[in-house]
């Protein structure tokens, strides 16, 4: 009985090793046989041999395919990707153009800083005063333009120093020479406000690595931005010197007012 029991255990132990010399034995057989376990050996080498001839004649040709096809993809890849680095994109191309956004960056920032020089020329206090305001640049001083001006050209004539008609004459071109003054300043303020914006497009310019040509027009445009602020910029100028001939005229009526006042007034007196 230990004898049975030994044994037993040592085919137990190699059951492996005789699953496997069971299966050759059957391979080799000239009949397919079922073993004593109820195993059809048969049928699993058949299925297995199914299983290799669905690998051979199925998988591998469609591996096969698939890995030209990668292959025809990748080399459609390298060939797209050199387009792209040789003509579209050479960076070479790329290199030279951000080169031209820096140098146009520094003569931006050269007359930038040309247009920054301090042009106030005036040397009594109520002119200086006055002039400070529209060299400003701040559109927060468009309210303190009306009382500096009251104070360098005067107020409109009183009705008994003047005629309804040069009144309204005199105030009308205080109006139009105040409007244009504070328009001036507003401009300024809108011209540094488009410097500003130009420059940050020129510097994500030189920061960006697209095409050249899409470099070249941004950088053109914003260019064009600059251009209309320095032009914008000098319209002011412009339109500040207008309005000083304006007030230069309405005060003129103001003194010819007053002159008018004081001889009638002169009259009066040497008449009693």
């Amino acid at each position: 009985m230990d004898q049975k029991w030994r044994l037993l255990q040592v085919l137990w132990e190699h059951r492996t090793r005789l699953v496997v010399l069971m299966l050759i034995v059957s391979l080799v057989a000239p009949q397919p046989a079922r073993a004593q376990l109820g195993i059809d050996w048969g049928a699993i080498v058949a299925a297995i041999n199914r299983i290799g001839s669905a690998i051979s004649n199925t998988i591998v040709p469609a591996l096969l395919t698939i890995n030209r096809a990668l292959g025809t993809l990748n080399s459609l890849m390298n060939s797209l990707l050199a387009f792209f680095n040789n003509i579209v994109y050479p960076q070479p191309a790329i290199n030279r153009a951000q080169g031209l956004v820096g140098l146009i960056q520094a003569l931006y920032n050269q007359i930038q800083a040309t247009s920054r020089v301090n042009v106030a020329s005036a040397t009594l206090a109520n002119p200086q005063q006055l002039e400070q305001i529209l060299l400003s640049r701040n559109p927060l001083n468009v309210p303190n333009v009306t009382p500096s001006y009251q104070t360098l050209y005067q107020t409109v004539p009183t009705q008994q120093n003047a005629s309804p008609q040069t009144r309204d004459l005199v105030d009308m071109n205080d109006a139009a020479a105040q409007d244009a003054m504070k328009r001036a300043i507003a401009i300024d303020a809108i011209a540094d406000t488009e410097m500003q914006a130009a420059d940050q497009i020129n510097t994500a310019l030189g920061q960006a690595a697209p095409g050249t040509a899409p470099m070249i027009e941004a950088e053109a445009a914003a260019w064009l931005v600059r251009a209309n602020a320095f032009t914008q910029s000098a319209l002011g100028d412009v339109m500040r010197l207008r309005a000083i001939a304006l007030a230069n005229s309405s005060a003129q009526l103001k003194f010819n007012a007053n002159n008018a006042a004081q001889i009638r007034q002169n009259a009066m007196d040497s008449m009693h």
